[in-house]
């Protein structure tokens, strides 16, 4: 006598069957849902975020000032019309905390982070190289 399992009316193989194409048809929708499209959308995307353009800054009065750090140091503020935009208190691109030994230094620097943002670079980065050509570096 062969004995048969039921689930309600359907029998367990017929319920595994439907289990599994459930299991199968969620894993697909997922997979649609988050695929990465292959292609470049046709248009671009407006909530990207993106930097300001080289023109950006064009009509903007962009000055510095420096500024007193601890241990006889010294660093700099750019500001944008005015306001504050940038407030660096240690010498970029340099490991420690420590500012500008020499205001001149600081004032170099800060000309140059002036000029990139000019140029539309931002955030305007200073790298190593560039503290070296400028002959600020320790």
């Amino acid at each position: 006598m062969k004995v048969r399992q039921n689930v309600g009316s359907r029998s367990v193989a017929e319920t595994v069957k439907s289990l599994a194409a459930l299991i199968l048809f969620c894993c697909m929708s997922m997979t649609m849902l988050f695929a990465q499209p292959t292609s470049a959308p046709s248009q671009p995307d407006s909530n990207v975020a993106k930097g300001p353009t080289a023109s950006a800054y064009a009509n903007t009065k962009l000055t510095y000032r420096i500024i007193d750090t601890p241990k006889h140091t010294c660093g700099y503020d750019v500001f944008a019309d005015g306001r504050l935009m940038i407030h660096q208190t240690s010498a970029p691109a340099l490991p420690g905390s420590e500012g500008f030994k020499a205001k001149e230094d600081a004032i170099k620097v800060a000309l140059l982070v002036i000029d990139k943002i000019r140029r539309g670079e931002m955030p305007p980065t200073i790298s190593i190289d560039e503290m070296k050509k400028l002959n600020v570096t320790k």
